[in-house]
């Protein structure tokens, strides 16, 4: 039955998108990571906690057939800062120092609305 279970994993695998621009950080590269680890013995591995195993698969399943994504649509495609998927995507890759110049400006954009500089702070500190 495990190597069922092994082989329902690999296929998940193959099928689960890799972001190359999250280099260390891709949900896609992190499964490969587990997989291979939780099945060392390839299709000989013993299971310790089978019902958890294919519990995980389920689970797992469901993500990448976006089945939650069709239950529950999306009015709009942006989140409550106002930043489209594209830009998302761009200041989530690392990659921030290859923005153009409009890009640049909302990373700006942002940052200040986000982070509190010093003077901020002691602007709203109560004096002693």
């Amino acid at each position: 039955m495990s190597a069922t279970r092994y082989r329902r994993f690999l296929k998940l695998c193959e099928e689960w998108p890799r972001d190359e621009t999250k280099k260390g950080r891709d949900l896609g590269t992190f499964l490969r990571q587990r997989v291979a680890a939780g099945f060392r013995e390839g299709e000989n591995t013993q299971i310790s906690d089978p019902e958890k195993c294919d519990q995980m698969y389920e689970s797992l399943a469901r993500i990448n057939g976006n089945v939650y994504r069709q239950r529950f649509p999306r009015l709009r495609d942006t989140s409550f800062t106002g930043v489209t998927v594209e830009e998302c995507k761009v200041l989530l890759s690392g990659n921030v120092h290859q923005m153009d110049e409009e890009k640049k400006g909302l990373w700006k954009t942002i940052m200040e609305r986000f982070s509190k500089s010093p003077e901020d702070v002691s602007e709203k500190a109560p004096e002693k």
